[in-house]
């Protein structure tokens, strides 16, 4: 008898069921026998000892539904060696659900700080398998990650969106997007959306040169202007602080977001009437698109494969078009940026898009 144990951990995306579905079907295809527990609200409740013994009815139908059907919660690396408020040893617990219920392998379904954890456990002696998730697309060793694309989406729609409203008014238009760390959702929505300028915290802006590009529309008859900025993008002069300087302005800050400060800093520009549009966590929600569904459904499998072989302690990836698999331990604690200097930001700033730089 094959028993296995799933969790999903930290923020959801429209992807998770169907890779769990992914991940159970695969496994009722391969093995005779399967008991699925699934750990409620990710991390939480391995800790706890709160599961589920799954059937495989609970992963019928669910390849289109978003969110989590196991739910999920932030549980911080930097304090996973911290006791509970009621003194749980994390790790300890989680070791002893784990043993406690006789697992022959744990899946781990999460992004960067989720699979720093689940490399934790792996050399802690536990049988682990990571599948990468997160909208960001950030996590180092993969090509794609699920719930990527389908929030990049729901955030170009908004951006098609607004150009009627944007073309009507001669407006300029922020549509704020997420992305504090890195500026993937923003740079693929962009260029997609037809953005005109693009702002990713990969690249600090200069204010003037944003000004500049909008005015350049201006001068060539377009009387709008669309800025796809990324939560996390910065100034030019807030970037070049010391670290600890840069961090204490960026929690301090006065505004509400960064495109309430955009809009503030273009004001001192242009008479221009300047909106704000954020699509916020709608870029979580929904239905996983298409191409969500397919990545996660080849995902589940080659969890599957990899469990059959006893191959743990490896997060599933998707390199150069083909589903793979890394060791935990090469992922963990690394984040995968946008670099200024790939082909994509060069072939963006051809078609005459502006990252403020």
């Amino acid at each position: 008898m094959l028993r296995v144990g799933m969790l999903t951990s930290g923020g959801d995306c429209q992807a998770l069921n169907a890779t769990m579905r992914g991940v159970a079907k695969g496994l009722y295809e391969l093995f005779d026998e399967v008991e699925i527990y699934g750990f409620l609200e990710g991390y939480k409740g391995l800790m706890r000892n709160n599961y589920i013994k799954m059937k495989p009815s609970d992963f019928s139908g669910i390849i289109t539904k978003g969110g989590t059907i196991l739910g999920s919660s932030r549980q911080p690396f930097k304090l996973m060696n911290e006791p509970t408020e009621d003194g749980l040893d994390k790790v300890k617990s989680m070791k002893e659900t784990y043993k406690k219920l006789k697992l022959d392998c744990l899946c781990v379904l999460g992004g960067n700080g989720s699979q720093k954890t689940a490399n934790l456990l792996s050399e802690e002696g536990l049988n682990v398998i990571g599948l990468p998730k997160t909208i960001d697309n950030d996590l180092w060793g993969t090509d794609m990650t699920f719930g990527f694309q389908s929030a990049v989406d729901i955030a170009t729609n908004t951006i098609d969106c607004i150009h009627t409203t944007a073309a009507s008014h001669n407006r300029i238009f922020i549509v704020e997007i997420m992305g504090h760390k890195v500026g993937w959702i923003t740079l693929h929505a962009g260029i997609a959306g037809g953005a005109d300028v693009i702002l990713i915290p990969e690249i600090p802006y200069d204010i003037k040169k944003v000004y500049e590009a909008i005015d350049k529309r201006t001068e060539s008859k377009k009387g709008f202007t669309i800025l796809a900025v990324a939560e996390g993008a910065i100034s030019k002069e807030v970037a070049e602080l010391p670290k600890k300087k840069r961090k204490e302005i960026l929690e301090n800050n006065p505004y509400p977001s960064v495109a309430y400060e955009m809009a503030d800093k273009l004001k001192a520009y242009t008479n221009q009437d300047i909106r704000i549009a954020i699509p916020g966590h709608t870029q979580r929600g929904g239905s996983p698109c298409p191409y969500d569904r397919v990545l996660s459904s080849r995902f589940g499998a080659k969890a599957a494969e990899l469990i059959k072989k006893k191959d743990f302690g490896k997060l599933v990836v998707y390199l150069n078009n083909q589903v793979t698999a890394i060791p935990l331990s090469e992922t963990a604690g690394k984040l995968k940026y946008v670099n200024p200097d790939d082909d994509i930001i060069k072939e963006a700033k051809t078609l005459g898009i502006s990252f403020g730089d």
